[in-house]
């Protein structure tokens, strides 16, 4: 057994710091963590669309039972705003405040012209409405009912059995 006095020399001397392959390594894990990370956070435009499908089949929801509830006919139309190169939509028939009007995209686009009557009635005629945006290529979301069942976001236009 070695021992530490004076004049001695270490048997075996320790390496003292870090190789340059372990900082390599080091450095190439923290890469790899900040990439999945940073890619993770990233918005992309089928997230948004699919925000914004869940949120207007809510909001249907929603002016249909205010309709019925009041026993006004509620009628949701869009409404393309010329200037800002952005499209909105309207609940016609709400009292105010009524609800919001607004995408939380831009890019969130339905068919111009496009109306969904809700009510005062229980049931209403089966309805569906197209959402996409301008970056998807492709991508449309489908917001649908068969009239008596909630709406619902899916990915086709027919009607889906539960």
């Amino acid at each position: 057994m070695p021992t530490w006095a004076a004049g001695n020399k270490r048997p075996h001397a320790l390496p003292q710091g870090f190789t340059l392959m372990e900082l390599l390594v080091v450095v190439a894990l923290i890469a790899v963590a900040t990439a999945g990370v940073s890619l993770s956070l990233r918005d992309s435009a089928d997230s948004a669309l699919q925000r914004d499908a869940e949120r207007l089949a809510v909001l249907l929801e929603t002016g249909r039972a205010q309709a019925r509830a009041n026993g006004l006919p509620v009628v949701w139309r869009t409404q393309d705003n010329a200037p800002q190169q952005t499209q909105s939509f309207v609940f016609e028939g709400l009292p105010p405040p009524g609800l919001p009007q607004y995408w939380l995209a831009n890019s969130t686009r339905a068919a111009p012209g496009s109306a969904i009557t809700l009510g005062p009635e229980p049931l209403i005629e089966p309805q569906a409405l197209a959402l996409s945006t301008q970056q998807s290529l492709g991508q449309t979301l489908w917001v649908v009912t068969d009239g008596l069942r909630p709406f619902k976001v899916q990915s086709t236009r027919e009607q889906v059995s539960p």
